[in-house]
């Protein structure tokens, strides 16, 4: 019989503050700490504490046999750790549960392995110990950031010493397959989760839209759907960002009531039941071979990483950003490299993207500029003044950390 595996995306950036040309050469103040207290503070609010409950709720209602899976980035820990620590103690008792895993990724969400393989394999490993720290256990499942995958990225996860790898189930991909098995790498000793995407977003972009045919979402009709998968698939994984609770799906469109009722409807039939991302790699084994010979991502229509690398000003800074990095490190200033990491991550370049219709009304939506340009050019001006410090010996003194 088919089960269910649900991982949910925990992640919030460092948000730069406005940094104006004229501040370049004088202040190497980059990052906003109001604005970075005040949405994780509202997000903690809205999301992680009370989706923590309900989750902690689940799965003592259900006596373990509820069982759920998170990625955390780096990042997102150090601001619960500064600014919404209750936020990060309900994880810490979620795990001490012993019913969810944490995945592993890099640890500033970042786009280092499009790059820089070595950035990617430290940040990797950095992330790893963080969780290990942090949570007791160390990650034997990996998702890269915004599941931006291909086989390379697969043979780096390999020999980072992971078992497998949550992908974005995409239909160019998977062709006449189904994403509802587990799979593995053509070359390397790594099996595959792939995300039903479908499934997935009926919950975390279509719940609550009246316009969609199949408004309102039901427990009974979601498990209905699910159910039907019976002999012909495996494992359904449903992967999405957190925030799908509370934040992107408010309180009052019955998001929670539709959570707390859903893992009774779905194992009330039999052999139904919820594993971790590493139960269903030991429980499932792989059907086939899925060579990912195009990078994929979970991200807009395409699934490509066009969201993050679509036009020129994404490519520009991306090019700025890494080319400075192999400069920063030729000079060993801890602090310098630590503020060029807090860049890297992917959400700087989501902002500047320049697409129309729905996918562009979605970069709109989490983006704290006006327009694509300013986020570019607020970006850029960081840039010249994390070079013209360091590079020219001006601030920043090793070690200490701005923002």
């Amino acid at each position: 019989m088919p089960n269910v595996c649900f991982y949910f995306q925990v992640h919030q950036p460092w948000r730069l503050r406005r940094y104006s040309l004229f501040e370049v050469g004088e202040n190497h103040d980059y990052f906003s700490d109001e604005q970075n207290r005040r949405i994780i503070t509202r997000v903690a609010e809205k999301c992680y504490l009370p989706a923590n409950r309900l989750m902690l709720e689940l799965i003592h209602r259900h006596h373990g046999r509820f069982q759920i899976a998170y990625s955390i980035s780096g990042v997102a820990i150090e601001q619960m750790r500064r600014f919404a620590p209750a936020a990060l103690q309900s994880f810490r008792e979620l795990a001490a549960t012993g019913c969810v895993e944490f995945l592993g990724e890099t640890y500033f969400h970042s786009l280092a392995s499009l790059a820089d393989e070595d950035e990617f394999r430290e940040q990797v490993r950095e992330h790893s110990d963080l969780i290990e720290a942090t949570f007791g256990k160390r990650p034997r499942v990996f998702r890269n950031t915004e599941l931006i995958y291909n086989d390379r990225i697969g043979e780096l996860a390999a020999e980072l010493g992971f078992a497998g790898v949550a992908c974005e189930g995409a239909d160019d991909v998977l062709g006449w397959r189904s994403p509802n098995f587990v799979y593995r790498h053509p070359h390397a000793n790594l099996k595959l989760l792939l995300k039903n995407y479908r499934l997935s977003d009926d919950i975390a972009f279509r719940f609550s839209n009246r316009g969609w045919p199949e408004f309102p979402l039901t427990t009974e009709k979601f498990s209905g759907w699910l159910h039907r998968i019976n002999g012909g698939g495996e494992i359904v994984n449903l992967f999405m960002d957190y925030e799908t609770f509370g934040e992107h799906q408010w309180s009052d469109t019955g998001i929670f009531e539709f959570m707390r009722a859903l893992p009774q409807a779905v194992m009330r039939d039999h052999g139904w039941g919820f594993l971790t991302p590493s139960q269903a790699l030991g429980f499932h084994a792989p059907v086939a071979e899925m060579p990912y010979k195009r990078t994929v991502s979970w991200a807009d229509t395409e699934r490509d990483i066009s969201a993050w690398l679509g036009n020129e000003l994404q490519t520009d800074a991306f090019k700025q950003l890494y080319d400075l990095g192999r400069e920063l490190k030729a000079r060993n200033n801890p602090a310098a490299i630590g503020l060029w990491r807090r860049l890297q991550t992917s959400d700087h370049f989501y902002y500047m993207c320049t697409k129309w219709y729905a996918d562009g009304d979605v970069h709109a939506y989490f983006s704290p500029y006006e327009s694509p340009y300013e986020a570019y050019l607020n970006f850029m001006n960081v840039i010249a003044d994390l070079r013209q410090s360091v590079l020219w010996r001006r601030g920043l003194a090793a070690g200490r950390l701005v923002g």
